[in-house]
């Protein structure tokens, strides 16, 4: 008890407050940080009134003869309401509570954050032990003064294929900078603000934008987030960025015009899937490669492609191309490279053009395929060009009101594959380089 003393003294020795959790409002479900609130000013718990709990009290005055100044001790407010009184206390620490077992004292942990680091840098085919699932103590959960941050809790976050390249050491800087060892990895997700120094956001507020794959984050650059304007959506939508990546690199860098013979490979996947339907709603003709039968069937039957093909089942792409692109290519939505550019460049047509959004079946080699037919692009006069999402935020809030209509109006469907907490990430991220996942891969941390 001694050290536990000590505390208590160093935090009585200033001048005095009152600092009191009251309850905001009547819970129907588990009981969140939101339905309380620290503020400087029992029967059931009652809306506006302190939430009353098992404490450690340092008595001040006393008029009980049981009890006198300076005495620790522990008091059961369940069962002494009309008793119970505050003490000044000059910090409050953030806890988390245990369930209350058999009226018995509940004890009062620090508030944990679990989180995913990356073990060592990666050569060759990635693997979960290159990552690791570990618990950490929270950041402080108020913004400090002046700090224009916001402090968020994690709902959501993306599993994409472009994390594999951060997690190898490049000796010339990439285009975006490297995980490092023993650092939480970070990704597009979908967050609940819960204390705020930015003026553009507060407590409560749903945004997403670049995040820790971890329970709670501090975002210094918070200009980097964008708040959620169709929550009646599912927030899972939000995650990632497929959608403003889909749009920008089909309407913007594809430059389509209807009739236009597009194929989009790993068709399947986040992108893939809504560029097809895009490609569709202007009047497009589409076809699109995945890699099993089950993906083939949900571009015909879900997205309505015109067609669609397994490439594991194609021993000859090029010819597999030639067949089902008689007329040639004037749209390739590139997210694989490899084999799959190479087959596709003979197919194209005269001034066809090619979106490189991604090249997933190169990410794990140590040494890249080469492509031989490059001089194509010369004799067919194509255009190639390579695109960041990161380009095209300005188009953002352009492209959120025109997908929200398409979602609405049912001309887009969108498939997920969820996995639940952070323990089953690492697995999720590697789905994506083994075509196990079937639709955007992402992770619920808490869903609300």
């Amino acid at each position: 008890m001694d050290e536990l003393e000590e505390a208590l003294a160093m935090a009585m020795t200033t001048a005095v407050s009152n600092t009191r959790v009251i309850l905001r409002r009547y819970m129907t479900w588990f009981p969140s940080e939101d339905e309380m609130e620290v503020t400087s000013y029992i029967s059931d718990f009652v809306q506006g009134e302190v939430s009353t709990n098992n404490v450690v009290m340092k008595v001040m005055s006393s008029g009980h003869p049981d009890f006198k100044a300076g005495n620790l001790c522990l008091g059961d407010d369940w069962m002494a309401r009309s008793s119970v009184q505050t003490f000044p206390l000059t910090e409050v620490t953030r806890t988390k509570s245990r369930r209350r077992s058999g009226g018995r004292s509940m004890a009062a942990a620090t508030l944990s954050n679990k989180r995913v680091i990356l073990k060592r840098y990666v050569t060759g085919l990635l693997s979960e032990d290159d990552m690791e699932v570990v618990t950490v103590e929270a950041p402080p959960l108020d913004v400090p003064t002046g700090s224009k941050g916001v402090v968020v809790k994690n709902l959501y976050v993306s599993c994409d294929p472009y994390m594999r390249n951060r997690m190898t050491r490049h000796e010339l800087p990439s285009y975006i900078p490297d995980f490092v060892p023993g650092e939480v990895l970070e990704n597009f997700g979908v967050m609940k603000v819960i204390s705020s120094g930015h003026l553009d956001f507060k407590a409560g507020d749903l945004v997403w934008g670049i995040t820790g794959w971890e329970e709670y984050t501090v975002i210094n650059n918070s200009e980097s987030l964008f708040r959620i304007n169709h929550p009646k959506l599912p927030l899972s939508y939000y995650t990632g960025m497929p959608g403003l990546t889909a749009y920008a690199g089909f309407f913007e860098v594809s430059k389509p015009k209807k009739g236009d013979y597009v194929f989009i490979s790993a068709a399947s996947g986040a992108v893939g899937q809504i560029v097809g339907q895009l490609a569709k709603i202007i009047g497009c003709y589409v076809v699109g490669s995945a890699g099993s039968d089950e993906k083939v069937s949900l571009l015909k039957t879900k997205f309505g492609f015109n067609d669609a093909f397994n490439y594991r089942k194609e021993p000859d792409l090029k010819a597999a191309l030639r067949r089902y692109f008689p007329e040639g290519i004037d749209i390739y939505f590139e997210n694989v490279g490899g084999e799959t550019l190479d087959a596709v460049l003979p197919n194209m047509r005269l001034g066809g053009r090619i979106a490189a959004c991604g090249m997933i079946s190169q990410y794990n080699l140590e040494r890249p395929e080469g492509v031989k037919n490059l001089f194509y692009i010369v004799t067919k006069r194509l255009r190639m060009e390579g695109f960041l999402v990161f380009d095209f935020y300005d188009k953002y809030y352009q492209f959120e009101e025109e997908m929200a209509g398409y979602l609405k109006e049912g001309k887009v469907a969108y498939v997920e594959d969820v996995v639940e907490g952070l323990d089953a990430a690492p697995a999720a991220l590697i789905k994506l380089f083994t075509g196990r996942n079937v639709g955007k891969q992402l992770v619920a941390i808490a869903r609300e």
